[in-house]
């Protein structure tokens, strides 16, 4: 009994300590962002003897906040809109049919996850620029087929959470296989839906490199305009992390409203 409280404390604070080097980067951001320049140097790990929200305005105005939140919305929106719309459909599909060149096919879109972009990153730029599609619109296209293979991979376990004898029944009744999916099949869904959109939201909203090929200074997304902001306030570090700190503040808003539906989606795809 003692020896199981004494590994248990282990576990407890090694918990602790990773937790507290996960946090700390976040701690450092924040706290600095509220200090003014002075502030920063004389004192970097300490609370500010002075806060000051002066850094956020000048951030806010020097990043073009609402340009860029406004690109980067419409680009994260569409992006997952049709990424849930397609990846479920598909997953639908190649989950019912159980022939082998449903399962040949899905086994492409599992293997499609290993292929690293930066492999395929100068011809698909290439071939996109060939059809003037470097714009929001091609970023959009561009997401849809690298986030595919992982959402149909979830829709596809989720799948096997729902009986078969529900198509039945429906097809019975007179419904079509349109009707079945998107009035019984895809409502049944939702867990794995609100993952498959956190996750892609998480990963588009702070993607950075495709972007940076893809669009130009007017349509900069915000981790693209960081990049840029950075170059310009890179001795200016309270400027710095006070636009940082306004860049991810959305994201965390939305993972915290929706944690409790990541965690069951990721679990219904992943292990039914």
């Amino acid at each position: 009994m003692k020896e199981k409280r004494r590994n248990k404390l282990l576990v407890e604070i090694c918990g602790i300590l990773l937790a507290l080097l996960w946090i700390s980067p976040f701690y450092l951001m924040i706290v600095n962002a509220f200090k003014t320049k002075n502030g920063i140097f004389s004192n970097v790990l300490g609370i500010p003897q002075e806060w000051t929200f002066e850094n956020f305005k000048q951030a806010f105005i020097d990043l073009d906040f609402v340009s860029s939140f406004g690109y980067s919305i419409f680009i994260s929106v569409a992006s997952v809109g049709i990424i849930v719309l397609f990846s479920s459909m598909a997953g639908y599909a190649l989950a019912r049919n159980k022939s082998k060149l449903s399962g040949v096919i899905f086994m492409i879109f599992v293997a499609a996850m290993l292929i690293p972009f930066q492999s395929v990153m100068i011809p698909l730029i290439s071939l996109f620029g060939q059809v003037d599609m470097l714009n929001p619109v091609g970023l959009i296209f561009m997401y849809l087929g690298f986030g595919s293979s992982l959402s149909i991979f979830l829709y596809h376990g989720a799948m096997a959470s729902i009986p078969v004898s529900l198509d039945e029944a429906a097809t019975i009744d007179g419904a079509n296989k349109w009707q079945i999916f998107w009035k019984i099949v895809f409502p049944m869904l939702k867990p794995i839906s609100v993952t498959v959109m956190i996750l892609n939201v998480i990963w588009i909203w702070n993607d950075y490199l495709l972007p940076s090929l893809v669009l130009d200074a007017e349509t900069a997304t915000i981790p693209l305009k960081m990049f840029f902001f950075f170059g310009q306030y890179t001795k200016q570090w309270h400027l710095a992390l006070a636009g940082l700190t306004i860049a991810i503040i959305p994201v965390i808003i939305v993972y915290f409203i929706a944690q409790k539906q990541i965690i069951k989606g990721v679990t219904d795809g992943a292990v039914k």
